[in-house]
């Protein structure tokens, strides 16, 4: 069986430039997710034409615009890049410049060309879980983020809040407060 090899991770986006090459619905729909997990992300949208629902967006966020064409002098600064043009060339074009520069990157509907996958989120308060199929059913994923979001309570929060609260009471070493955590935590699990 394969397996997906992928580590997550969740960056703090609000740390972070970001830059989005395109104007169209690739690009609505990559903003979008993100601005959904990460509302105060930093983000750059580039493009010669914006799609109006995008725009719309930009506007209700703290979303920077450049209208021009694309060109590696964007990528200053920036640390985790997507490319969402229509045009394959000029996504393959910012792919190279972004690996020549060290950035991170995702170029749409082109698995070879990414560094990482923009997968399902899950976020209910501070409990926050992603979920990817390798970049292979974007469909499993939506059901399987939809499916936990029914299954989660919506009180999660007070259960995470506690916890902390418990957790920065407890005594003793490392190993200790490791134990008592694993044991307090061990009811929730469900069999």
């Amino acid at each position: 069986m394969e397996k997906n090899e992928l580590y997550p991770v969740f960056l703090k986006v609000s740390q972070l430039n970001v830059l989005i090459v395109g104007g169209g619905n690739a690009a609505y729909e990559k903003l979008t997710f993100l601005l959904k997990s990460s509302p105060k992300a930093k983000v750059l949208v580039v493009s010669l034409a914006f799609k109006s629902s995008l725009l719309e967006l930009i506007k209700a966020y703290d979303v920077s615009i450049l209208k021009e064409k694309y060109s590696k002098v964007v990528l200053k600064n920036k640390q985790l890049v997507i490319a969402a043009t229509n045009n394959k060339q000029v996504n393959k074009q910012i792919y190279i410049d972004a690996k020549n520069e060290n950035i991170l990157i995702n170029v749409v509907d082109t698995p070879t060309l990414c560094d990482f996958y923009m997968g399902g989120i899950v976020t209910k308060g501070n409990v926050k879980i992603a979920i990817s199929t390798n970049g292979k059913s974007p469909v499993l994923v939506k059901r399987l983020r939809q499916y936990f979001e029914e299954v989660i309570p919506d009180d999660v929060n007070d259960l995470v809040e506690n916890l902390n609260t418990y957790r920065k009471l407890l005594k003793g070493n490392l190993l200790t407060k490791i134990q008592k955590m694993n044991k307090l935590t061990k009811i929730l699990l469900i069999k």
